[in-house]
């Protein structure tokens, strides 16, 4: 009777213990939303001097979303397994060349991706696959992916950097872009706001 006693009581604690432990780690680990700050994410510089260029980075090494040189910074988490990715893949091409293409735009607005739980070789597979001009970052350990809360995919998030190593979300959304002009505007328009 007394050893029911000491079982039960233990395991009501464990239980305990883990209702409490998954709580707390599930308010670590929510998917970003306005406002946020952006969790302190390290991608690697890449070896290609054009995409350096673009970034406004140099050297070999770690860097982070803050030091990339713009004022808005457009991070879609992806992954290759993913379907809609996939399809969301020519989309993102037309934006980055509508970025690109505008006076206004070019250099003041950038984008990367970042392929959760996926390989370089996967992520370089990908960015082929569909002629990605852009970063293509490869997240293989899903440390970054978990950072942002584990979210699905593909999800856009909006960052306003300041210049002084902060990076603050403005925008944050799960769901293939349909129309890259009514996104850019969104983007914009939302960026605004946020000011």
């Amino acid at each position: 009777m007394k050893n029911s006693i000491v079982i039960v009581t233990l395991l009501t604690a464990l239980v305990v213990t883990a209702c409490a432990t998954t709580e707390i780690s599930d308010q670590k680990n929510k998917p970003p939303s306005a406002g946020d700050v952006l969790p302190d994410i390290e991608l690697p510089v890449p070896q290609d001097e054009r995409l350096q260029r673009y970034l406004g980075i140099s050297g070999s090494g770690l860097f982070s979303v803050d030091q990339i040189k713009a004022d808005i910074v457009i991070i879609k988490l992806f992954s290759v397994y993913c379907p809609l990715c996939h399809k969301d893949a020519p989309k993102m091409n037309q934006l980055y060349a509508k970025i690109e293409s505008s006076a206004e735009l070019k250099g003041r607005l950038k984008l990367i991706a970042i392929g959760a739980d996926n390989s370089v070789l996967q992520v370089t597979q990908f960015k082929e696959e569909y002629g990605l001009k852009f970063p293509v970052f490869a997240d293989a350990d899903d440390s970054i992916h978990r950072k942002l809360g584990s979210v699905k995919f593909p999800y856009y998030m909006g960052v306003k950097l300041d210049g002084n190593h902060n990076a603050r979300i403005f925008y944050a959304r799960l769901g293939q872009i349909q129309d890259t002009d009514t996104f850019l505007k969104s983007i914009l328009r939302t960026s605004e706001k946020g000011s």
